[in-house]
C-alpha cells in the first residue's frame, strides 16, 4: 500500500470513520431510485413521480448547507443524531403507503432536507484527526474515490432488493442503513468531541463570503454538470447501440471505475505543488479525457473511453476539497463542504436537463457538454490561482 494511505490507516478511528460514513451515505446512491420505484409501485403517474423525486433533490440541496451551519455552531454529534432519526422517518412515512400526494411531498422533503451531513462532517474532521497535510490530502482522495462505490452499489442494491422483495421494503432498507450508519459514525469519539469554533466572526453569507471558495464551488459545479449529462447521455447512447437503455449501466460503471482508480492513484502520491496550481492541470487533463467521447465510437470502445474519462474526476474533487478546507473562513468548514453537495446537485440537474434539450442536435452535441464543463472548470480554477487574497496554501 502506498505510504500516505498506510499512514492514514495507522491513525486511530480512520478506518472506522470511513466505513460507517460510507454506510450512512448509501442513501445518496439509493434514495432517488428507491423513491421512483416505490411511487410507480403505488401507481403514481409519471408526472408526480418526477415532481417528488425532484422535490427530494431540491430539499437535499437546500437542507445540506443549513445543517452544515448548525454543525459549525453546535457540534457534530447532536445534529447527526437528530437528522439520523428524522431523515429515515421520512422514508418510513413514504413507505407506509397512504397514497396521498400531500403526505408523499412532506415525506420526501423530510427525508431530503434532513439528510445527515455525513460527508461534510467527515471532511471537516480530517484536519484534526490526521494533522499532516499530506495525510489530509490522501484522506480527501480516498473520500472522492470511495464515494464512487456508493453510486454504483446503491442502485444495484435497490434493484436487487426490489426484485427479491418489494419497493416498500427498499424504502425501509434505505431508512435502516441511513439510521445505522449515522448512529455508528456519530458514536465515534472524534465526532462526539468535535465542537464548532466559538468567538469567530460570523455573517449571514457564511463561507460564501470567500471569493476563492465561491469560485472553487463554481468549478466543482461543472463536475456535477458533466455527471448529469452522462446520466442521460449514456442512456441515449445505449439505446442507439444496443436498443436498450438498461445497458447504460456499463458506461456509467466504467466511468465510476475509472474515477475510483484515478483517485486512489492520485492520493497515493505526496505532491509538492500547491493545490491551487494542481487544479487547473487536473481540469485540463479531465477535459482532454472527455473530448474523445464526441467521436461516438462503437460500443466496446465507448466503454473504454468512458473509463478513461473518469480517471481525473476524483483527483479534481480531492484537490477541490483541499482548497475548500484551506479557504473556508474560520468556523465555517462543515457548511463549506456541505455547499459542495448542493452545487453538485444543482450542476447535475442542469446537466441532465441540458442534455435532454440538446438531444435533437445529436449525440455528438450532447457528449461535447462534459468537455465544455471541464473547460469552464479550468477557467474558474485559473481565477482561484490568480487570487491575491488567498491564504498561504500548503502543498498537498
Amino acid at each position: 500500500m502506498a505510504h500516505p494511505y498506510r499512514d492514514c490507516f495507522r491513525k486511530p478511528y480512520t478506518k472506522y470513520l470511513i466505513a460507517t460514513n460510507l454506510l450512512g451515505r448509501l442513501q445518496n446512491g439509493m434514495a432517488p431510485l428507491s423513491i421512483a420505484l416505490f411511487l410507480r409501485h403505488a401507481q403514481y403517474p409519471y408526472e408526480q413521480v418526477g415532481l417528488l423525486v425532484g422535490l427530494f433533490v431540491v430539499a437535499t440541496a437546500v437542507g445540506g448547507p443549513l445543517l452544515g451551519r448548525l454543525v459549525d455552531r453546535k457540534g457534530q454529534a447532536a445534529v447527526l443524531l437528530a437528522s439520523g432519526v428524522a431523515s429515515p422517518l421520512g422514508f418510513v412515512i413514504l413507505a407506509a403507503g397512504w397514497h396521498s400526494l400531500f403526505v408523499a411531498c412532506v415525506a420526501v422533503v423530510l427525508a431530503g432536507a434532513l439528510t445527515p451531513p455525513l460527508e461534510p462532517c467527515l471532511r471537516s474532521l480530517w484536519e484534526r484527526i490526521l494533522g499532516e497535510r499530506r495525510l489530509v490530502s490522501a484522506a480527501y482522495s480516498l473520500d472522492a474515490s470511495l464515494q464512487q462505490i456508493v453510486y454504483v452499489a446503491g442502485p444495484l442494491l435497490v434493484v436487487a432488493t426490489a426484485a427479491a422483495t418489494s419497493p416498500p421494503i427498499v424504502l425501509y432498507l434505505v431508512a435502516g442503513v441511513t439510521f445505522v450508519g449515522t448512529l455508528l459514525f456519530a458514536g465515534a469519539e472524534p465526532v462526539r468531541a468535535w465542537r464548532g469554533t466559538s468567538g469567530v466572526n460570523r455573517s449571514l453569507a457564511g463561507p460564501l463570503r470567500s471569493a476563492a471558495l465561491r469560485m472553487t464551488l463554481l468549478s466543482l459545479g461543472g463536475v456535477g454538470f458533466a455527471l448529469g449529462v452522462f446520466s442521460l447521455a449514456s442512456v441515449m447512447f445505449a439505446e442507439s447501440q444496443w436498443s436498450s437503455g438498461t445497458m447504460s449501466g456499463l458506461l456509467l460503471g466504467a466511468h465510476a471505475t475509472g474515477a475510483l482508480i484515478g483517485g486512489l492513484v492520485y492520493g497515493s502520491r505526496t505532491w509538492s505543488t500547491r493545490s491551487t496550481r494542481q487544479l487547473p492541470v487536473l481540469y485540463a487533463c479531465l477535459a482532454a479525457c472527455y473530448l474523445p467521447l464526441v467521436l461516438l465510437p462503437d460500443s466496446a470502445l465507448m466503454v473504454v473511453l468512458m473509463g478513461i474519462a473518469g480517471v481525473f474526476l476524483s483527483p479534481v474533487l480531492a484537490c477541490g476539497f483541499v482548497i475548500i478546507g484551506e479557504v473556508a473562513p474560520e468556523g465555517t468548514a462543515t457548511e463549506a463542504f456541505a455547499w459542495v453537495i448542493t452545487i453538485t446537485l444543482i450542476g447535475n440537474s442542469l446537466g441532465s436537463s441540458t442534455s435532454g434539450i440538446l438531444q435533437s442536435l445529436g449525440l455528438t452535441a450532447v457528449f461535447a457538454l462534459p468537455f465544455l464543463a471541464a473547460i469552464a472548470g479550468l477557467i474558474a480554477s485559473l481565477f482561484i490561482h490568480s487570487r491575491r487574497d488567498l491564504p498561504q496554501l500548503h502543498p498537498s
